[in-house]
């Protein structure tokens, strides 16, 4: 829910801090980041590279040396965090920020709770981790990269500053055989006697078999022009109300 009141814990360790400004974007639009905290030992000259992130996105540093060689102590205090705050009841959700499947058994417990878990993480995040959250995205479909445009007004009017285009993150999966599977089962899982399922439906029922399932992953924006690429479903726009509001519903031919 847009609504729901989210911790975010961010293990410095696992992973990059470019993906920051984007992550916290995605997270707004499943709730609202009402407690930010990012772990590392931050006496280590590789930590120095998220200084900036942290002040610009009000993200609280949590301080944690590494004793010993090889072991990563972040985890551990990340861990007893997370438990705190479920304790203190003031959020309704968590988002662990990792590429580590140290937080399976986290995101578990997490979820034992009645809390909501979004894992963020990398593509080489282990398979564990990802099917113990509720949805888990990957770092790699927010990217995004930005050029000057080449144009006759290459600078904005107001700042002086060339203006510059973003360019939508490269597509880290194929739409294979084993997609349109998952896509054409839960549509005939849903579907009513002829076989009909309303898309809004059809999305949130594929994400619990499969938590990482997202449109973007395949290079598309929503989830509508990936069954349109597909070309094994109808589509079926219904109009209703006196607002003539658009109903998606699709069906396996």
């Amino acid at each position: 829910m847009a609504d729901d009141k989210l911790a975010v814990l961010i293990d410095a360790d696992n992973v990059p801090y470019k993906n920051v400004k984007e992550m916290l974007e995605e997270i707004s639009r499943n709730g609202t980041p009402t407690i930010k905290r990012i772990y590392a030992d931050w006496t280590k000259p590789n930590a120095s590279g998220w200084k900036n992130v942290l002040l610009e996105n009000a993200i609280t540093p949590i301080q944690q040396y590494s004793y010993t060689t090889g072991k990563n102590s972040s985890d551990s205090a990340l861990i007893i965090d997370a438990m705190d705050i479920l304790y203190s009841e003031k959020v309704n959700g968590f988002c662990i920020v990792s590429s580590d499947s140290d937080f399976t058994r986290l995101a578990t417990r997490l979820r034992e709770a009645g809390m909501k878990v979004i894992g963020f993480g990398e593509k080489k995040t282990p398979k564990p981790f990802i099917s113990a959250c509720d949805k888990f995205i990957y770092l790699e479909i927010l990217n995004t990269t930005e050029e000057a445009e080449n144009t006759e007004e290459p600078e904005n009017t107001l700042t002086k500053k060339p203006v510059k285009k973003k360019h939508k993150a490269e597509p880290i999966s194929k739409v294979d055989g084993r997609t349109i599977k998952l896509i054409t089962q839960s549509i005939n899982d849903l579907g009513d006697e002829d076989g009909w399922t309303f898309l809004g439906n059809l999305g949130s029922f594929i994400i619990k078999k499969k938590p990482d399932f997202d449109p973007r992953n395949f290079g598309f924006s929503k989830l509508l022009p990936l069954i349109k690429s597909i070309g094994k479903i109808e589509i079926d726009e219904r109009v209703t109300g006196v607002n003539n509001i658009r109903h998606i519903y699709v069906k396996v031919k």
